[in-house]
């Protein structure tokens, strides 16, 4: 399983690296987001795969999954969404003043200074 997840994980990063290098602004917002998701299921595949095991020790439980990249997951999530949330207003705000999304032309020059 840990085989597909890397092969999973490395289309991701493929796929996300391919739209950050686009010229549209949405289309980088997107591999962002894609880049994000890659590095959660990495960080998942790390923590590796036991099956039924619970996450959480009790009582009787001699066979447990680490909890600690499962919470580090979850917070890289939030955190992932809230970047993602300040993008879209950014790339809104951004395309109401120049009425464009594509990078070459948001870059200006001296003439319009």
């Amino acid at each position: 399983m840990e085989i597909v997840m890397a092969f999973v994980c490395g289309f991701l990063f493929m796929a996300a690296i391919y739209l950050i290098l686009s010229k549209s602004l949405l289309r980088i917002i997107i591999g962002t987001g894609l880049l994000s998701h890659g590095a959660h299921l990495l960080i998942l595949t790390m923590g590796s795969f036991k099956g039924s095991a619970p996450p959480v020790l009790s009582d009787g439980v001699t066979d447990y999954v680490d909890p600690l990249p499962q919470a580090l997951i979850l917070t890289a999530i939030v955190i992932s969404f809230g970047v993602t949330a300040f993008f879209l207003v950014l790339a809104y705000r951004a395309y109401q003043e120049i009425k464009t999304d594509d990078m070459t032309l948001m870059k200006g020059s001296e003439d319009n200074e």
